[in-house]
C-alpha cells in the first residue's frame, strides 16, 4: 500500500516548492522543483549568509542570497529535468507586450547581485518578489509596507484579493493574490521605478531583459509546474484570467536549454519547455524594468 501513498502525496510536495516553500534544498544549489538535484557548480558559486540586520521585523529570521557572477555558467551536462504532469488602483498599467526589436542575444547570461528572501506571510509572493526586485536597482521596500500599500479589489487585475494569512492555492472570489498591474502601478508611483506590466511577453524577449542585466519577476504556477487557468468575473462584470497555486519568482540567467530563477531565497533551474509551460498559463504575464517610463511619473 506505500507506493499508492507515495503517488498521492508527490503532487503536492511539488506544489510546496511555491507560495509557501521552496524545498528544503541549501540555496546556492541549482535544483529541479520536481527532485532534489546535486549542487551544479560554478566557478563562483551562489552565497548564502545570514541576515542580522535589525532594520526590517520581515526578515528577522530570513536569509540572503546572491546570485552567481554574470560570466559564469552552470555545468555543461545539467541535470535533466521531466516535464511535471499535471497534477489597483483605478488605472492599472495597461497589460500589453510592448514590442522589442529582433537583437543578437548571448547564447546565456546569468544576473549576478540579486538577492532574494522567504516571503513573510501565506500568499505574499508577489510582494516578495517585488521588493527582492526593486532591491536589485537600488530602492529598498518593506516587504509588509509593500504588501499592505497594493489596491484591494475582488479582481487580481486590479487589486490584491483577499486576506494574506489565508490558505495558498485558493482563486477569486477567496484569497488568491494579485497579477502584475498592481504590482506595476505601485512600484512606479509609490517608489519611482519604470516598472511595465506585460502579458504575451515571449521567450526571446524575457532573454533580452536578462541579458539587459534586468532580472524579471514572472507569474507561473506552484513551483514551475502545469496548471489550468479559468475566467472569473468579478462585481464589476470584469473578467480575469486566474489559476490555483498562482505564484511569482524572479528570472535571473538563462543558457542555451534552461531557465535560472529565484524563489523564495533558493535558485531553481529547470528546462526551457517547462517554464514555458507554467508561464503560459496565466498568459505569459510579467513585470520588467522600462527606460522608456522613466519622468512618466
Amino acid at each position: 500500500m506505500w507506493k499508492y501513498g507515495v503517488l498521492i502525496i508527490l503532487p503536492f510536495a511539488i506544489l510546496l516548492g511555491g507560495c509557501q516553500a521552496a524545498g528544503d534544498s541549501p540555496a546556492g544549489q541549482v535544483v529541479s522543483p520536481t527532485t532534489t538535484l546535486p549542487a551544479i557548480e560554478t566557478s563562483t558559486p551562489a552565497v548564502i549568509k545570514t541576515d542580522t540586520s535589525a532594520a526590517e521585523d520581515d526578515h528577522n529570521h530570513s536569509q540572503k542570497v546572491t546570485s552567481p557572477q554574470v560570466a559564469e555558467t552552470p555545468e555543461d551536462n545539467p541535470a535533466v529535468i521531466p516535464i511535471p504532469t499535471e497534477t489597483a488602483g483605478n488605472s492599472p498599467t495597461t497589460l500589453s507586450s510592448t514590442p522589442v526589436a529582433p537583437v543578437d542575444l548571448p547564447d546565456e547570461w546569468f544576473i549576478s547581485g540579486v538577492e532574494s528572501y522567504r516571503q513573510s506571510y501565506a500568499i505574499s509572493c508577489e510582494s516578495r518578489s517585488a521588493v527582492d526586485w526593486a532591491s536589485f536597482f537600488d530602492v529598498s521596500i518593506y516587504e509588509s509596507t509593500f504588501q499592505f500599500g497594493l489596491a484591494r479589489s475582488d479582481n487580481p487585475n486590479k487589486g490584491y484579493v483577499g486576506n494574506v494569512h489565508d490558505p495558498w492555492g485558493q482563486i477569486p472570489p477567496y484569497s488568491y493574490g494579485v497579477h502584475a498591474a498592481p504590482v506595476a502601478d505601485l512600484l512606479k508611483e509609490e517608489y519611482g521605478l519604470p516598472a511595465r506590466a506585460v502579458t504575451g511577453f515571449t521567450l526571446e524577449e524575457l532573454k533580452q531583459e536578462i541579458a539587459s542585466n534586468q532580472p524579471v519577476v514572472v507569474w507561473v504556477i506552484g513551483n514551475m509546474v502545469a496548471g489550468t487557468a479559468v475566467e472569473y468575473v468579478d462585481h464589476e462584470g470584469d473578467t480575469a484570467l486566474v489559476a490555483p497555486y498562482e505564484h511569482t519568482v524572479i528570472v535571473t540567467g538563462y543558457d542555451g536549454q534552461n531557465i535560472r530563477y529565484l524563489n523564495n531565497s533558493r535558485f531553481f533551474q529547470v528546462p526551457e519547455e517547462v517554464f514555458l509551460r507554467s508561464w503560459e498559463v496565466l498568459g505569459n504575464m510579467a513585470v520588467i524594468y522600462d527606460d522608456s517610463l522613466q519622468g512618466e511619473y
